[in-house]
């Protein structure tokens, strides 16, 4: 392997194959950071250009569409099941496993551990490419993601044409309480502040008070289904932001403001292994847990949430217990909750 300046370079002679995942992984990247850039400078350059009715019906139709990101998107199989999804499961690889089967004639609220950097094992979610549209062809997935992240134009279609959805609670009753069932919402439960604590070989979950998603639960009668992403913090190097420290005070001063953290963190590159923000090829392991049968209860109790809560995470337990030593994680080495 040749090195510059400690920067490990790839090989010019690389396989089609490993090029293609590559380009999976950018065009979800270009979708995820550079799309908002490049969408708000496309509509500047229209309107300096003089197209203002282009510019002018976008905005009347999002005003017409404005609701979709809380009434359940308008995903596009054809989109879902794309080759690019394939390529860029593969790059890890990506893999999907279910422990139980999903009727159809329930709706679901999966609880997805551990956030990660950029919860990259959450795809699982978003397309075809580990099978998953295939295992339960009768389920809808709906990927969660925070309220803004739907301001951003074209990149708002096209998450909405992959099935995504915000996370607000309207938008999480909508699917589940509504009158068709095998809709699935899946919940990234720990949050920007879990993100914070995605280091390799550290499994350290923020659960013990994020309690909204299981009394949305009981609510709605929603199965709740447990569900954790091996591999995931083990796909970047974040520095080190121990509790107590400056940066991770300003970390937690920043979140609070902003609603997201900024983790200080590198991957590799699209030319190199070792620095960029591309993530580390590492195997990726997703275990669906078997759904946890939740009675519709309008106005829950304190304690059917707590007793709900404790349920959920014993179940989530057992899950990471029963499944971490086939994918990497040693045997001594357990969930830390807090």
């Amino acid at each position: 392997m040749t090195q510059l300046m400690g920067i490990d370079l790839a090989p010019l002679h690389v396989p089609l194959e490993r090029r293609l995942q590559t380009a999976g992984v950018l065009y979800h990247f270009a979708f995820a950071f550079l799309m908002p850039v490049m969408a708000f400078l496309l509509l500047g350059w229209l309107l300096y250009a003089g197209y203002y009715l282009v510019v002018g019906a976008y905005f009347a139709w999002l005003w017409w569409d404005w609701d979709s990101p809380k009434r359940g998107a308008y995903a596009s199989r054809y989109l879902r099941n794309l080759g690019l999804h394939k390529w860029f499961c593969s790059f890890f690889p990506l893999k999907f496993h279910a422990t139980a089967p999903l009727p159809n004639d329930k709706n679901y609220l999966i609880g997805f551990h551990p956030h990660g950097i950029i919860s990259i094992s959450a795809y699982n979610f978003v397309g075809n490419g580990t099978g998953i549209m295939d295992i339960f062809p009768n389920i809808d997935f709906h990927l969660c993601t925070l309220v803004g992240q739907f301001s951003f134009p074209l990149r708002r279609e096209w998450m909405l044409l992959h099935g995504m959805i915000n996370a607000s609670k309207d938008s999480l009753k909508y699917i589940l309480s509504g009158p068709k069932t095998g809709a699935a919402a899946v919940l990234v439960v720990g949050g920007a502040e879990e993100a914070l604590d995605a280091h390799p070989g550290k499994h350290v979950l923020t659960l013990k008070n994020r309690k909204g998603f299981i009394r949305l639960a009981l609510e709605t009668g929603a199965h709740l289904v447990p569900c954790f992403g091996f591999g995931e913090n083990d796909l970047y190097q974040q520095a080190a932001n121990e509790q107590g420290t400056l940066l991770r005070s300003f970390q937690r001063w920043f979140k609070n403001i902003a609603g997201f953290s900024p983790p200080l963190f590198h991957g590799r590159g699209i030319f190199n292994y070792n620095v960029g923000l591309l993530p580390f090829r590492h195997d990726l392991n997703t275990v669906l847990g078997a759904p946890i049968p939740v009675e519709r209860t309008e106005n829950p109790t304190a304690e059917q949430v707590n007793d709900l809560h404790a349920l959920y995470i014993r179940r989530l337990t057992e899950l990471f217990e029963a499944h971490k030593t086939k994918y990497g994680v040693a045997k001594d080495n357990h969930l830390i909750i807090h």
